[in-house]
């Protein structure tokens, strides 16, 4: 029996030396070091977040935050273009180690994925030229404000709009941006990357955040129970604001600072 047993044990240890011991897993974050790669994946459909640039290369904000990452990490960063629709299973399948891909966090993503910190500033809002003096809902009070008929910012605006402000609705974004940049209305109900985008396109009208209307920053994706891992791109990020690099990303793709408080 005691021959039996010791044969036993042994049989058992060296199944866990083969295949890991119960409820051991890889450290992701030491195979990313020891790989000296990082995958990451962003998006190949939505500027400024993520697009092909001239030479169709992935560029954008995501793209130079994965950057950032990689070189923090000091490994090669392998860039992933990825939609809306598989972003997530290409984490849950170890075809990216992470996902930067203006990612917002629900709870329902939360029950599969881990989140990081924010990383970028996502949300809609109100906006107008610098010269306006405008803070808040009440402000509007005699002015016009151009939004897109059924989406969110011109559903709020009708909610918290004084009655005498006027809101022009149009029947699609490129109708709502028109009326701004030629005049038509004072200010425009939009979300930031729209705004960049105005920005990039007509300077003279550059859009100026006047106040925000719905907020949902953008966070990075990663598996569940990967503790080091997450804590690493906390870390990463926490120091890139503080050293105004997450800052200088915001101005080149978003065109304006982040917002205080963020």
């Amino acid at each position: 029996m005691s021959l039996i047993k010791t044969l036993s044990t042994a049989a058992i240890f060296g199944s866990m030396l083969l295949f890991g011991a119960p409820g051991a897993q890889a450290d992701a974050l030491d195979a990313i070091i020891k790989a000296k790669t990082i995958k990451i994946a962003v998006p190949q459909d939505f500027a400024p977040f993520g697009s092909a640039g001239p030479d169709l290369k992935p560029v954008g904000y995501d793209v130079d935050m994965a950057n950032l990452i990689g070189k923090e990490l000091g490994v090669t960063v392998e860039i992933i273009a990825v939609t809306s629709a598989n972003r997530i299973p290409y984490l849950q399948t170890k075809k990216a180690d992470l996902v930067i891909s203006s990612l917002g966090k629900n709870a329902e993503r939360e029950k599969v994925i881990d989140f990081s910190v924010a990383y970028a500033p996502f949300f809609s809002g109100v906006y107008g030229t610098s010269a306006l003096a405008v803070s808040k809902a009440e402000d509007l009070a005699g002015k016009t404000v151009g939004a897109t008929r059924g989406a969110i910012e011109e559903q709020e605006l009708t909610k918290t709009a004084p009655s005498t402000a006027t809101i022009k609705r149009y029947e699609d974004n490129n109708a709502t941006i028109a009326a701004f940049i030629s005049g038509q209305v004072d200010l425009i109900a939009t979300g930031n990357t729209i705004a960049a985008v105005i920005a990039e396109k007509s300077p003279a009208r550059a859009p100026a955040m006047k106040f925000v209307i719905k907020d949902s920053p953008c966070f990075i994706g990663l598996n569940k129970d990967e503790p080091a891992l997450l804590a690493k791109v906390n870390e990463i990020v926490a120091k890139a604001k503080a050293s105004g690099e997450l800052g200088k990303i915001s101005e080149k793709w978003l065109k304006a600072p982040l917002p205080a408080g963020f």
